[in-house]
């Protein structure tokens, strides 16, 4: 997989919003109940490996959907702007989500996906 957090948690811009040291962008699923808000959340919709004839791929393309939670839209938009300065030197943007209201928390989303070819040697 690549390395979409070592990525964020290395750019200043995404800390100063999420936290340093250990920011608060989470694999699907395993968010704390009770995590400071804002925090991002990423999943990979799918993976296709660039295949040869003569070799084994060497090349992974991810399609990975990160989703991020907020109190305000303000927010949630801000957090969307860095992640994306941040990942963008090193993969595809390839959808901007809306922003809505998560119906259980009243929380503020919005989110994007990205498309990462990654070398896997």
């Amino acid at each position: 997989m690549p390395p979409l957090y070592r990525v964020c948690a290395a750019n200043a811009g995404v800390t100063a919003l999420l936290g340093a040291g250990k920011p608060r962008i989470y694999p699907f699923g395993t968010a704390p109940e009770n995590a400071a808000k804002p925090y991002a959340v990423f999943q990979v919709l799918s993976g296709l490996p660039e295949n040869y004839l003569d070799e084994p791929p060497d090349i992974d393309e991810w399609n990975i959907q990160i989703d991020i939670y907020a109190d305000s839209v303000k927010s949630a938009e801000a957090v969307r702007r860095v992640l994306r300065r941040a990942l963008e030197p090193h993969c595809y943007i390839t959808r901007l989500g809306s922003t809505g209201t998560e119906p259980n928390t009243n929380l503020k989303t919005t989110g994007f996906d990205v498309s990462w070819s990654y070398t896997t040697q």
